[in-house]
């Protein structure tokens, strides 16, 4: 038992899903112990409201205002982390694997990066996480006496409101020197009425052999609206600028891991595969029969996908109508 400090990760004034996956794995860490919430950031009164039902002893914030940096975080989240607790947890988003291992090194901690699975063993707690593109799984574990994890949020489910309303204290931020010599210019947030890429239940990604950015968006983006999906890609159709690279998805992207995943001309290189794999149903259209991404999909159509994904389209909108 051992209290654990789930940092929260903002998004204009906003808490994100993320954090709810980072509250899953700190209960699992704390086994009993108390879990606080530490929101950081502009607009951090407004998010540290949106977390008061979740359990938590207490939720800390700080109002920075200027947008994040590492640095200008990291020294509030390590001075807040030698308070007592055992654990600190983020989620493995950019967010969590930039500012966490800063912290880690703040205050002597040791890491156990984008971990998967959670358990006991001996009384002490062992990390589970996929390595070299998820082709071998690791185990670690962390002998500081503070531990710093940050988790997938694809491999802990959203923590549910527990009821109640946690009290919400004021921390003093800390911003030292080193913050100074890096300058916040802006963020660029790619507004879409389809669900987050990484929330998604549902995800229609497509390869380079959709062959340019009007087929994404006159044949792909038509199938996930039907759907209701969200819209991924893989490495090669970023690289070729089909679309942006924050559809991304692989070892180098995204890690997703949807109700359903359906891939659209991708081959399955091994990069690919490490952000998709965890999908609990794989559909994939490719006229190559050998494609690589054939060994995990459950359902593969070979195809050429210029012909049947219209057709699909076309398939859902009746069933969706008639329904």
């Amino acid at each position: 038992m051992t209290d654990v400090l789930v940092v929260a990760e903002l998004l204009e004034g906003k808490a994100r899903k993320t954090t709810l996956s980072a509250i899953t794995a700190a209960r699992q860490i704390a086994a009993g112990g108390a879990i606080d919430i530490l929101v950081i950031g502009e607009g951090a009164s407004n998010a540290a409201s949106e977390l008061t039902g979740f359990g938590a002893r207490k939720i800390l914030k700080a109002e920075i205002a200027g947008g994040y940096t590492a640095e200008k975080y990291v020294g509030t989240v390590a001075n807040v982390a030698k308070s007592g607790y055992g654990a600190i947890v983020a989620t493995s988003s950019s967010y969590g694997k930039d500012l966490l291992p800063r912290v880690a090194a703040r205050i002597g901690a040791g890491v156990a990066p984008d971990v998967s699975a959670i358990t006991v063993d001996g009384g002490k707690l062992v990390y589970t996480r996929p390595m070299y593109a998820g082709n071998v799984i690791g185990q670690l574990t962390v002998n500081t006496p503070v531990q710093v994890v940050t988790v997938r949020q694809t491999e802990f489910e959203a923590a549910a409101p527990s009821g109640g309303s946690s009290p919400v204290e004021d921390v003093a931020a800390s911003i030292d020197d080193v913050a100074s010599k890096v300058e916040f210019k802006g963020l660029e947030v790619v507004k879409s009425e389809r669900p987050d890429l990484a929330e998604a239940e549902i995800v229609v990604s497509g390869g380079r052999s959709l062959k340019s950015a009007d087929n994404f968006k006159n044949l792909l983006e038509p199938l996930a609206d039907a759907l209701g999906a969200a819209v991924g890609a893989s490495r090669a159709a970023c690289d070729a600028g089909y679309v942006s690279a924050d559809l991304q998805i692989g070892q180098t992207g995204k890690v997703v891991a949807p109700k359903l995943y359906i891939a659209v001309g991708i081959s399955g290189a091994i990069q690919h595969l490490a952000g998709m794999k965890g999908s609990k149903t794989i559909v994939a259209i490719n006229k190559d029969k050998e494609a690589p991404i054939a060994q995990v999909a459950d359902y593969f159509l070979v195809a050429d996908l210029f012909d049947a994904v219209p057709q699909l389209t076309e398939e859902i909108k009746k069933v969706k109508a008639a329904g």
